[in-house]
């Protein structure tokens, strides 16, 4: 491993230090004012150090940087943070906008630095728009990939009416957020319409820690990353694709070698993640994990030497369970057709099928937003 193990008893011991600012316990739950950083951290628009004390002063303890694997059900929310600055990565889907700006508000968020918007799937960026139009926000990222749902049409439109530019990702690229940074580490290249490889993948640096979040980047996605020729050993890796076995390869796992996994996926949620296969590669590697399915919002807090969490690791192991019509079938092999400009998927013999008609997995019509036709009634499940 690439650090040596820290001793359950040391883990709870800095969890009860920390506990003053942060959620006590890992219960499953969403949002919750227990969540609240009570630190006397405040943001703001003038770009200056926004990190003081009680008397007005910069703080003169070491840098801290907070890392939230919010729990928004199946889809993606993280919002890091590091002396006064902010960065959330992905909001969610549609129906959590709102409760993903209740969350940063409690945390007390005024002003984004940075916000990243993955991809454009809805469990993704469901939620942005509303973010985008609560707080006022600094450097906005995005692939250039887009999606023909109206959830993208929204986050777009927030964008216009709040006049933020796109920043296009470069891989490579180095940004600040307070004594951490980040680098852009994808997309490696143009992925055409394929939403999951487009995904921007970043590694968060603070002092000895290291933190990678690679969106829904599947193995494609990851065999790039590898060759970039960028050094992706971290101590948290969030799990590629909510835990897919689609994602998290072995290679790849070898490269980042982490010391800790975050899964971010819904309890009970259709498409059966975390996979067995995922779980089962980060146990024989003697990987920590952490689920937001299981434990609610995760919080990882780094010194810039150690890393403390606000829960223990899970210890079920338990794969997910395809639910519903899908349970005991491979929803990602079941096939369906869009075309450029709608927003439903449908069979292949739909009379609303025209020019430019695309094949795609059910899994990834619905990882993308499309609804299913209500005239050929296409499989949802």
């Amino acid at each position: 491993m690439r650090k040596q193990k820290r001793s359950m008893q040391k883990m709870i011991i800095a969890v009860m230090v920390i506990g003053s600012f942060l959620f006590g316990s890992c219960s499953k739950t969403e949002f919750t004012e227990a969540g609240k950083n009570d630190s006397p951290i405040t943001s703001g628009a003038d770009g200056e150090n926004r990190d003081h004390s009680a008397n007005g002063l910069p703080q003169e303890t070491d840098s801290r940087l907070e890392v939230h694997f919010m729990d928004v059900g199946q889809g993606d929310a993280t919002l890091i943070s590091c002396d006064g600055y902010y960065m959330l990565i992905d909001a969610g889907n549609n129906d959590k906008g709102t409760a993903v700006w209740s969350y940063l508000k409690q945390q007390g968020v005024e002003r984004l630095d940075y916000v990243i918007g993955t991809h454009p799937d809805a469990d993704h960026i469901g939620g942005l728009d509303v973010v985008l139009y609560k707080f006022d926000c600094g450097t906005v990222i995005m692939p250039e990939v887009e999606n023909d749902t109206r959830t993208y049409e929204d986050v777009v439109q927030a964008m216009e009416e709040k006049e933020y530019p796109v920043t296009c990702p470069v891989v490579g690229e180095t940004y600040s957020l307070g004594e951490a940074s980040f680098t852009v580490i994808a997309p490696n290249k143009d992925y055409g319409l394929d939403m999951n490889a487009s995904s921007v993948g970043i590694l968060v640096e603070h002092g000895e820690n290291r933190f990678l979040l690679t969106g829904d980047a599947e193995e494609e996605g990851e065999e790039d990353i590898l060759e970039n020729g960028i050094d992706i050993s971290a101590d948290v890796y969030k799990a590629g694709h909510h835990g897919s076995k689609t994602a998290s390869t072995e290679e790849f796992l070898n490269a980042v070698n982490p010391e800790y996994a975050v899964i971010s996926c819904g309890e009970g949620n259709s498409y059966g993640h975390p996979h067995a296969e995922v779980l089962n590669r980060f146990r024989s590697m003697g990987i920590d994990v952490f689920r937001t399915d299981e434990q609610g919002t995760v919080v990882a807090v780094s010194d810039g030497r150690e890393i403390t969490w606000n829960c223990t690791p899970s210890e079920s192991w338990q794969a997910g369970e395809p639910t519903g019509s899908s349970a005991g079938q491979n929803t990602e092999e079941k096939m369906v057709y869009i075309t450029k400009t709608g927003e439903k998927y449908h069979r292949e013999d739909c009379s609303y099928l025209k020019n430019g008609v695309e094949k795609i997995s059910l899994f990834e019509a619905k990882e993308r937003g499309y609804e299913p036709c209500k005239k050929c009634e296409p499989p949802v499940e």
